[in-house]
């Protein structure tokens, strides 16, 4: 029996005993062969009874994977090994995050605000930033409020990676079911575990952290979480929420840095009758008719030009003609009698409003994509006014944003410094004709893909 002040391998001194379950020990202990003595964590399963082989091949896999793990918010493998003291027991020992995890402060009956919760959801997305993109991705399978330590430094850790997996794990083998309940996406109990699958139960500990309910409580239909009645937080947030917490996989954030990005900007959230949609490969769209856009495709290019409306409706022509008028008639008056004086003054009576109305009717867009970049141009009476040129391996989203006024299809690029960048086109198009060239953008895009993995 494992007691307090108890010395394992001549070198760590047992402290406290952390958990509870005789079968899987977690103790504070100290590390006396280096300086100072450092804290440790270490966690001991005894094999044997009720623990099997599946739970031991578990623990192996989160030792194995923490060894190779390097992240400041990650604790940091330090030993493994067995002792056989009456019975068996392997132990993995890890740095000591000093803090207290999210469960023990929402016992403590503290709760969270949006800009808190959202701090928090940054520094957890940027471990999973990490995490994810790795070769093969590592899915931590069970983030949950006890599993995350908010240290002394105010720095969110994440810890237990005991359901740890790769995503190169194969698809039909047999698997355990890992995760816990309210936590854990549907696909995630089929076997299916993704990398939005973790996003999922990033998703459902927020909303555990604003209601102070854990999400196994909270009312469901659909299996979507019911949260919104019980938050006092911006209809932003709610709405980015629900997309995390999505039940389907289709309809979910598909990546970290999609989901940064519209965390880092509340403005593509559901506000008023604005509708945000990411779209992914599916069913095909049919080109519309009459459009106005012309694509010119092949395995090198993808050429979209956007032609302009042509079509001067009688209101916009009186509304140039009085705005020039009027810069006439009151340089007339200030006596400024030169004609070129009046043109001029003239012009400068064109406010931005009016330019942008130019623009919007006579204005033609041009997209060039190849295999390693992509230029967006912006013409007025063939007169280029606007070009900028961004890299293809830095789009993380495209999505197509419809509401009469905010419209148009918008390519995120970054993460740079912590930001992202992102190019609009598309605003005199309709909402069919939007979805259709998303969909042409994307499936060019997946092509290039499946183009260099066989290369």
């Amino acid at each position: 029996m494992l007691e307090a002040e108890t010395i394992l391998q001549d070198r760590y001194q047992l402290k406290q005993k952390l958990g509870d379950n005789p079968a899987r020990q977690t103790w504070l202990a100290i590390d006396s062969q280096l300086p100072d003595n450092p804290q440790v964590v270490i966690k001991l399963l005894a094999f044997g009874g009720q623990i099997q082989w599946e739970n031991l091949k578990l623990f192996e896999r989160e030792a194995q994977v923490l060894k190779q793990l390097n992240h400041p918010h990650i604790p940091k493998y330090r030993d493994y090994f067995c002792i056989d003291e009456r019975s068996l027991w392997f132990a993995l020992v890890e740095n000591y995050i000093p803090g207290a995890s999210l469960k023990e402060l929402l016992n403590q009956n503290q709760r969270f605000t949006e800009k808190q919760v959202t701090k928090i959801a940054f520094d957890i997305l940027n471990i999973l930033l990490y995490l994810h993109q790795l070769n093969p991705p590592v899915l931590h399978r069970d983030i949950k409020p006890s599993n995350l330590i908010m240290g002394e430094d105010e720095q969110v850790y994440l810890v237990d990676f005991g359901a740890v997996q790769d995503s190169a794990a194969k698809e039909g083998r047999t698997f355990t079911v890992v995760g816990t309940y309210g936590y854990t996406p549907i696909e995630q109990f089929g076997g299916r575990a993704v990398p939005a699958s973790d996003l999922y139960a990033l998703g459902a500990t927020l909303i555990h952290l604003l209601t102070g309910i854990a999400p196994a409580d909270l009312p469901q239909k659909d299996f979507r979480i019911h949260f919104s009645d019980k938050v006092n937080i911006s209809p932003g947030f709610v709405f980015w929420l629900e997309q995390l917490t999505d039940p389907s996989l289709e309809r979910r954030f598909g990546s970290v840095n999609q989901t940064l990005e519209a965390l880092a900007n509340p403005s593509l959230g559901n506000q008023s009758n604005l509708r945000r949609q990411s779209f992914y490969l599916g069913a095909k769209v049919q080109r519309p008719d009459n459009t106005q856009v012309k694509i010119n495709k092949s395995f090198s290019h993808l050429k979209i030009q956007i032609k302009a409306l042509g079509e001067i409706q009688y209101p916009i022509f009186i509304f140039l003609a009085l705005y020039l008028t009027t810069g006439v008639f009151f340089s007339f008056i200030a006596g400024l009698g030169s004609p070129i004086l009046l043109i001029i003054i003239g012009l400068l009576f064109i406010t931005p409003v009016t330019a942008n109305t130019i623009s919007y009717y006579f204005g033609n867009t041009k997209i060039d994509f190849n295999p390693e970049s992509l230029e967006i141009k912006r013409k007025l009476f063939k007169i280029t006014y606007l070009k900028h040129t961004e890299f293809i391996a830095h789009i993380q989203d495209i999505y197509v944003t419809y509401n009469g006024k905010q419209k148009g299809i918008t390519i995120a690029f970054g993460p740079y410094l912590n930001h992202f960048v992102r190019r609009s086109f598309g605003r005199t198009l309709s909402e069919a004709e939007l979805i259709w060239l998303a969909q042409e953008i994307r499936d060019w895009l997946e092509l290039q893909k499946q183009r260099e993995a066989r290369h």
